[in-house]
């Protein structure tokens, strides 16, 4: 529980948001521990975070075990596994129903609020197909293709997920109450959201990322040039997942969007035969024993390339390798001198972080420590690929 307690505490400071989470624990390692440091954290243009207190957090806890929901947080083996490996993972998730079932292979179906008859068909008839054939569907609770694509996996038990902008407590559309209820009983319901909260517009981008996050692939079916069902498509795309589009009459505004990512590449979809051929092998869960040597240190891994670390152990000799007793132990200025070094050396163009520690003149494990800190207080920005910029 306390390790809970500090986890949310983290996750609902303000400015701490996923990817800054991330960071808080690969430098120090548990939730607690960069809560202590919270305080000499600078972020630019800030004062110094400040973390809501227990009280807070405890009646969030209280509030969403009432509701029968439970807490999944980014440090435990049975986070989402796909989800996991997104660069902005939530920390912390709540879900209704049996969190197991996050870890099956997902296709998520989205598309138009307002969508025709021959739509919802379309979007019922694939989920029951996709189900039938072991995948699970997500989708977010939406009126419209949403509702269709739920209703269509919900005859087999597991292969449901919701994601939701609000809390558990607060379904939208109202009319969709009792969809969410029964997905909660056969399925799963998966929001970001703290019981009580409502879904404003602010909250659906995260309700997007969660359905992208968790599927192997996204069905697109009626979406217009302009709607949210691309912004999803588009976060699918980044995190490097298949996208799906059923095609549609040019005569029908809600086809534009739609037909528009058949023309860019996505995967032309008529039946669950054309999703099945494309979606790649999913992977193996890990064994108890990878999760147990994972421990809490996986979020470091997405940030910078382990080439330098590995370049250090090979290039140092091993008496040089542990500080020697007569070393100045003034680590707050070696540091400040190492962060001004690097300030120096970077700009506006992306540089690739080797090069960066090969210019240095510091050991890699310095440099690296360094950058994650001048990232957290908002000097540097990491880009894909071990690539480091001077934030804007």
């Amino acid at each position: 529980m306390d390790n809970l307690v500090a986890c949310l505490r983290l996750a609902r400071t303000d400015f701490i948001g996923p990817h800054r989470w991330q960071q808080l624990i690969a430098r120090y390692h548990t939730p607690q521990a960069a809560l202590d440091a919270l305080p000499s954290v600078r972020i630019r243009g800030t004062a110094p975070p400040a973390p809501p207190g227990t009280d807070q957090v405890m009646r969030e806890i209280d509030a969403t075990l009432k509701l029968g929901g439970q807490f999944i947080t980014l440090l435990d083996a049975s986070y989402p596994r796909l989800l996991r490996e997104c660069p902005d993972a939530p920390p912390v998730l709540i879900c209704l129903g049996n969190p197991a079932y996050l870890n099956q292979q997902s296709i998520g179906i989205v598309g138009a609020r307002n969508a025709s008859a021959q739509g919802m068909k379309i979007a019922e008839n694939l989920a029951t197909d996709l189900v039938e054939s072991g995948l699970s569907v997500v989708s977010g609770l939406a009126r419209g293709i949403d509702r269709a694509a739920h209703l269509g996996s919900l005859h087999r038990t597991g292969r449901a997920i919701a994601a939701i902008a609000g809390g558990l407590d607060c379904p939208y559309p109202p009319e969709n109450i009792k969809l969410q209820n029964e997905i909660g009983e056969k399925g799963v319901v998966i929001t970001e959201a703290p019981a009580g909260t409502f879904p404003t517009a602010r909250h659906f981008p995260r309700r997007n990322r969660l359905i992208a996050g968790l599927s192997a692939g996204c069905v697109v079916i009626e979406a217009s040039m302009q709607s949210g069902t691309l912004i999803t498509a588009r976060l699918a795309a980044g995190y490097g997942r298949e996208i799906f589009a059923v095609p549609g009459t040019p005569l029908d505004p809600r086809n534009k969007g739609s037909n528009d990512l058949l023309r860019q590449g996505a995967v032309l979809t008529e039946s669950a035969a054309d999703v099945l051929a494309a979606l790649p092998p999913f992977p193996c869960q890990e064994s108890s024993s990878e999760a147990s040597l994972r421990g809490t240190h996986s979020p470091s891994q997405s940030f910078f390339s382990f080439s330098a670390m590995e370049a250090e152990k090979m290039t140092t000799p091993p008496e040089n390798r542990t500080k020697s007793a007569s070393e100045p132990e003034n680590e707050a200025e070696e540091n400040k001198k190492i962060k001004e070094k690097i300030l120096d050396l970077l700009s506006y163009t992306p540089l690739p972080v080797d090069d960066l520690v090969r210019h240095c003149q510091f050991s890699p494990s310095m440099v690296l420590t360094a950058l994650t800190e001048l990232e957290l207080e908002g000097d540097i920005t990491v880009l894909p690929g071990g690539r480091v910029v001077l934030a804007a």
